[in-house]
């Protein structure tokens, strides 16, 4: 048989496979992989069945985050060439049998909290959208003050996406501008809100204040929950990375 008729073979998943799909899944609130954070308990796979546990920092962690990052997860090792089944489990959670058998059933947010379900996860992934986009802004204007002392801060609403180095802070900032519907274009402005608008010059304080605000509280609300990963789960910290993009 020539190399022209083989059979193709059936293209299997391997561990390595999943756990990489998983790193698009992001936990909403810290906007950071649930890999990196060590959400990710455990990853068995039978030929193209796979099965995947999370965990979580706490058992009263928001349900409508739990589910978010479950179902994020299940859809991500679903995309998988070779893979035919997918189960995906929440661990010690207060709501782990309603989420996960909502998630088994393909019931959806409302369909597996029914009336608790009080925000669609829509609303939910656009809300913590803006904040992750507001926090990456923040840093690629802070790297730029650093790195140009002599820069006003008065300036910083006049900077350009042209301005920002090419680094791994602005690459950040470009993916959370695109997930919130904002320009790419090099000329266009990096202080802006969730519309696009720029403030005015004396605005700019505060508008950076906010931004500020914003991050700390990301990445201190990240800092915290990686510390409780750890002290609810030993040897947990060994599943944890270091942050990637988050400290200019």
């Amino acid at each position: 048989m020539s190399a022209l008729t083989q059979v193709p073979t059936t293209w299997v998943p391997t561990e390595a496979d999943v756990r990489r799909a998983l790193d698009a899944v992001l936990d909403p609130e810290l906007d950071e992989p649930v890999t990196d954070l060590g959400f990710v308990r455990s990853v068995e796979l039978d030929g193209g069945r796979v099965e995947v546990h999370l965990r979580l920092p706490t058992s009263f962690c928001s349900p409508n985050f739990a589910y978010l990052m479950a179902s994020d997860s299940k859809d991500a090792v679903t995309a998988l060439p070779g893979v035919t089944h997918v189960v995906v489990e929440l661990d010690d959670h207060h709501d782990s049998a309603i989420i996960n058998a909502g998630l088994a059933a393909d019931a959806g947010y409302r369909g597996t909290f029914r009336h608790e379900a009080e925000q669609d996860l829509d609303e939910l992934r656009t809300t913590f959208r803006r904040k992750a986009h507001t926090a990456a802004m923040e840093r690629a204007l802070t790297a730029l003050l650093r790195a140009r002392p002599g820069l006003p801060e008065s300036e910083l609403g006049q900077i350009r996406l042209w301005d920002l180095p090419d680094d791994a802070t602005t690459a950040a900032l470009r993916r959370r501008r695109a997930a919130v519907g904002l320009p790419d274009d090099a000329d266009a402005l990096v202080l802006v809100d969730h519309d696009g608008v720029g403030p005015t010059p004396d605005q700019v304080p505060l508008a950076l204040r906010r931004a500020r605000s914003t991050r700390i509280s990301i990445e201190g609300n990240a800092h915290f929950c990686r510390g409780l990963l750890r002290t609810r789960y030993p040897g947990s910290e060994n599943d944890q990375s270091p942050t990637k993009e988050h400290t200019p």
